[in-house]
């Protein structure tokens, strides 16, 4: 299976890249793993709710570019479907039968465009908090790497 996860922004900080590299490196037993980052538009100083709205839109645009036609989508979304690990690892097993690649999406600190969002498969939450999108992209790779070690029947600290 191939894991995609194509976000907005770079890492900004080291600490993050170690914790990503980390968890990308176990996922290599299992999977094979990327990241696609997408550039981070720039909002003018005092920006309107148009200006907003059209960097959402470019964003929208540059992710979608980079989903293949076949790929499954699972949108990071703060209204999206909560799961619990066993619930998401059973998730990726099941697509694992119909995609090949599973493009994880997380957007930028405005969110994603409808058009990303109507894209997803399965738009998921980490709950009612928001997290910094950097920070978000580790949870995930944990997430990911704990799926495939329940789906393996394999040990994982709880």
């Amino acid at each position: 299976m191939n894991i995609r996860i194509i976000c907005v922004g770079k890492f900004k900080e080291k600490y993050w890249e170690a914790a990503s590299a980390e968890y990308m490196k176990r996922l290599g037993a299992y999977c094979n793993v990327s990241v696609i980052e997408v550039k981070e538009e720039k909002l003018p100083a005092h920006a309107s709710r148009a200006d907003e709205e059209n960097v959402i839109v470019k964003e929208g645009k540059s992710i979608l570019e980079k989903i293949g036609a076949g790929d499954f989508v699972i949108a990071l979304d703060i209204g999206g479907r909560e799961l619990s690990s066993e619930a998401f690892a059973a998730k990726i097993a099941d697509i694992s039968f119909t995609a090949s690649t599973v493009d994880f999406i997380i957007g930028g600190s405005l969110g994603l465009s409808a058009e990303v969002k109507s894209r997803a498969g399965l738009r998921m939450s980490f709950g009612p908090i928001t997290l910094p999108h950097q920070l978000a992209r580790v949870v995930l790779l944990e997430q990911i790497y704990r799926a495939f070690k329940i789906n393996a029947g394999e040990t994982y600290h709880k």
